[in-house]
């Protein structure tokens, strides 16, 4: 009788263990899914750029792109209210800026907006297959094991994409970008597998030559 008893305990013990950690981890994650930072896109952000313009922290464009103008803006909007200024868009900073996380869609979920603004930046007056192919580049490093395994990772990886120094990455985005990247999206890619590319006429880094060529479209030269 006292064995059944203490089976039972150990049972409900366990059964209590199990659901906290289910608890915890779902906890995490929501939590995490709320945190809007640099490299994130989508309507929350779209939000948190439109309220921050509205109250004047921010000048840029509402266009649902967490870059470098939307982290400074939210940092500033945290140094005024008395927030952590990490430039992370968390819990209490989405609180004080009046939006909700309860319907808030992952801040990954949406990846068009990014990577239409890389392409723009970077391809801008090129062939729009020679759009594509930047954009397939970015995915290709995305699965590659050399490189971060996000899409926001790789085109925020220092040094990877000249745009995101020289301010590029920051100005209205072509609309051509958009089908450029929903095409990249979709699997489409010009460069058969590429994981460089670069333009002779302005590389500065002798390296880049030594890399396969694959194809040229346009001012690009694609390389493995």
């Amino acid at each position: 009788m006292k064995s059944r008893k203490k089976l039972s305990l150990t049972l409900a013990v366990l059964i209590f263990v199990n659901i906290a950690v289910i608890i915890m981890a779902q906890y995490a994650f929501y939590a995490e899914a709320a945190a809007y930072r640099r490299g994130s896109a989508g309507d929350v952000v779209e939000q948190i750029q439109r309220n921050l313009l509205n109250w004047g922290y921010y000048s840029g464009a509402v266009d649902g792109v967490y870059g470098s103008a939307t982290e400074g803006a939210v940092m500033y909007f945290q140094q005024k209210n008395g927030l952590r200024p990490d430039g992370v868009a968390g819990a209490q900073t989405l609180m004080a800026l009046g939006i909700s996380t309860a319907s808030a869609p992952d801040a990954r979920s949406n990846e068009l907006n990014l990577l239409a603004r890389l392409i723009s930046a970077e391809a801008r007056g090129e062939p729009y297959r020679g759009q594509v192919a930047v954009g397939a580049v970015v995915l290709n490093r995305v699965e590659h094991p050399s490189f971060p395994n996000t899409m926001a990772g790789v085109i925020y990886q220092a040094g990877a994409f000249s745009c995101l120094d020289d301010g590029q990455f920051d100005e209205p985005v072509d609309s051509g970008a958009y089908n450029a990247a929903r095409d990249a999206l979709n699997g489409v890619d010009p460069t058969g597998g590429a994981i460089y590319y670069f333009n002779p006429a302005t590389a500065t880094n002798k390296w880049i030559w030594s890399r396969p060529l694959i194809l040229v479209i346009g001012n690009h030269r694609f390389c493995a």
